[in-house]
């Protein structure tokens, strides 16, 4: 019998709407759901996300159809919550969760990226309420994700990953430690985005490493150093950082994706990696050559971001 060397661990690999700059589900600057759609299968992509709930069809057997014909398959879909403002906030996200889980999970997806409410609007600038949360804000936040991720789990079979995410209460790394703290790995985990993550300094690789069973969702994408240097130093809002190119194109920012697919590769093969450029507000023509240069510079880094 000869010993073969067995095979490099893998992830799977998407993509999403918002690397085509699509934030809203019906804005006639963004590109149209159909080239979209068509853009991430040539650009080598099998798995995407769901994007704002409306901008892809919402009738499941359409929406089967319209992925099936292009070769493409669901990872999860997202809904926005304010968990922490009050007990009245768990409906609001029960109504998203009713409406995107129960489509994303009749297509086979087993996820539900929660992505929580800015202290600063992303449409107006205004400062909404405070940077920081109390004592009793933190544990009604954790609390109300336990409450959601149980309710997703036991009503659809779907795993709750909570964004962290700039101009929001979860954006450090002590903040992110915070919200683990305070939540229940059986109903609430992370979708780790690696750019999100390092808009405040954060060490992706350090987060794996010190709480590896946490990790249930990748969103890749990286900072532009200098944008982010300036973002900072201006206390600028993080739809203008977006339009101003703080994401940017991999491999031309930070952190390098290939060392954090591979840490997480060694976890659970099976954790999704999605490709995450913040692009709003983009020409409907720069997304495509942009999806086929990231997947191929992905492929081209690592071993362990074989599409599966």
């Amino acid at each position: 019998m000869t010993d073969t060397a067995p095979a490099p661990a893998s992830i799977r690999i998407g993509t999403a709407p918002d690397s085509w700059g699509v934030w809203f589900p019906d804005d006639p600057g963004q590109v149209p759901w159909q080239r979209f759609l068509d853009e991430a299968a040539a650009a080598g992509y099998e798995w995407i996300e769901l994007g704002p709930y409306g901008y892809l069809p919402t009738d499941p057997s359409q929406l089967s159809d319209e992925l099936a014909s292009r070769g493409l398959r669901l990872s999860a879909g997202t809904v926005f919550t304010g968990l922490h403002k009050g007990e009245d906030q768990f409906q609001r996200a029960w109504d998203q969760a009713v409406a995107v889980a129960g489509l994303a999970s009749a297509l086979g997806a087993e996820h539900l990226v929660t992505i929580p409410d800015l202290w600063r609007s992303d449409a107006t600038e205004e400062v909404l309420e405070s940077r920081t949360l109390t004592d009793e804000q933190w544990e009604r936040l954790g609390k109300g994700h336990d409450q959601l991720g149980k309710a997703l789990l036991e009503e659809y079979g779907v795993h709750q990953q909570f964004h962290t995410h700039a101009d929001s209460h979860v954006g450090t790394h002590d903040e992110t430690v915070r919200f683990l703290e305070v939540t229940d790995p059986e109903y609430t985990n992370l979708c780790l985005d690696t750019g999100h993550f390092a808009y405040y300094g954060g060490d992706s690789l350090q987060l794996i490493a010190e709480h590896p069973d946490r990790i249930g969702y990748l969103h890749l994408k990286q900072v532009d150093p200098e944008v982010l240097r300036r973002t900072h130093e201006h206390d600028t809002p993080f739809a203008t950082a977006v339009a101003e190119g703080v994401m940017t194109e991999p491999p031309h920012g930070e952190p390098a994706l290939a060392p954090i697919i591979e840490a997480v590769a060694q976890i659970d093969p099976q954790i999704f990696g999605i490709v995450e450029q913040d692009m709003y507000g983009c020409s409907v023509d720069a997304p495509g050559p942009i999806a086929e240069r990231t997947f191929q510079h992905i492929l081209g880094a690592t071993d362990a971001a074989r599409v599966r």
